[in-house]
């Protein structure tokens, strides 16, 4: 499996967010970041998540993308578009209810090619473990499914996060 890596690139506000590879928490504080920057910038449209090159995604990723959506969908008042047509990925998707905050489809009718690639950053630990419990919670509660699947995990985390 290929190392995680997400690139993004912003074609007049609307903000393509691509992921390549096997996509882990590592990456989570810089696209927490970013999104911050975007949801922040005047020119703010919407997002789209590419997932065409997505080998994997571990739950935190997942969790920081329902939380952009959940954002989105009250700032903007609607939510962002997912594209995937890896079978396995989109399965994983369905199963933890991104098509209740996400419009998921598998291909789009135009091309926006991401340009920069977003790094890991510098983050310290509590920065990261923060972002772990926030996604995580996020998920929690999407649906009585994801609270049950994760509510163990997010005690372990709360026992050991000074937040």
């Amino acid at each position: 499996m290929l190392k995680g890596r997400i690139i993004v690139a912003d074609q007049d506000g609307t903000h393509v967010i691509k992921f390549l590879g096997d996509v882990r928490l590592t990456l989570c504080p810089a696209l927490d970041q970013y999104l911050d920057n975007i949801f922040n910038s005047r020119h703010f449209k919407t997002i789209l998540i590419d997932l065409t090159e997505t080998e994997g995604i571990d739950s935190t990723t997942l969790g920081m993308l329902a939380k952009m959506s959940i954002r989105m969908k009250k700032k903007m008042g609607f939510v962002p578009t997912v594209v995937s047509i890896n079978d396995n990925v989109t399965r994983v998707l369905l199963s933890m209810g991104f098509d209740k905050v996400f419009v998921l489809v598998k291909h789009l009718n135009e091309h926006v090619e991401p340009m920069q690639e977003l790094v890991q950053g510098d983050f310290s630990d509590l920065t990261v473990q923060q972002k772990v419990l926030e996604a995580h919670r996020t998920l929690m509660g999407m649906n009585q499914k994801n609270h049950q699947e994760f509510k163990n995990l997010v005690d372990v985390l709360e026992s050991h996060c000074v937040i």
